[in-house]
């Protein structure tokens, strides 16, 4: 190397300011090193969008699913019981998803976890609704209720249908009106 680069090399190193700016681009290519290490392993640790994609397409009509809750019209609950016998209803089915069919589960949860809530004209109603569920072999959840606030004990108060594929719950489903 040349004495005259040598020299401007020297006081290049020498000046403050530049020291600085070579240190913060080292520092940046090295935490952007690492950074995109671990972000690479993360995504190969799990399942890529495009396959999520295709697991939601697999079953229902165009990957559709939803979970609709059956409220009993004629006991005349409050909203907040109301919500709190949905509650009940979502969490029975979801809880009973997480043994009997995982892979359900997880399709409706990829579809967003539609939920509808409509409304029934009686406990007769919901009779037949639960049996043609069962015929069709989604999953339900009939909430019986203890009867500490506003219904007697021991009514049924709201039937949970699926989550399940939406062309299914709709055959039991698809004529009542929303809550």
């Amino acid at each position: 190397m040349s004495p005259v680069l040598q020299t401007r090399r020297m006081e290049t190193l020498s000046n403050p300011l530049a020291l600085g700016i070579l240190a913060g681009i080292g520092s940046g290519l090295c935490l952007g090193w690492m950074i995109r290490g671990r972000f690479v392993a993360s995504l190969k640790s799990m399942p890529s969008v495009r396959n999520k994609m295709m697991e939601t397409s697999t079953m229902g009509e165009g990957g559709e699913y939803k979970m609709v809750l059956v409220v009993r019209n004629d006991l005349k609950m409050g909203k907040g019981k109301v919500a709190a016998q949905c509650s009940h209803a979502a969490v029975s089915a979801y809880r009973q998803l997480q043994t009997r069919n995982p892979d359900l589960l997880r399709q409706w949860e990829y579809s967003g976890q539609p939920k509808v809530v409509v409304k029934a004209p009686d406990e007769d109603s919901i009779g037949a609704l639960l049996m043609h569920a069962k015929e069709l072999g989604l999953t339900i959840s009939l909430i019986q209720d203890a009867g500490r606030t506003q219904v007697a004990p021991g009514s049924h108060t709201v039937l949970g249908i699926g989550p399940g594929p939406a062309n299914l719950v709709d055959k039991v489903t698809g004529h009542l009106k929303l809550y």
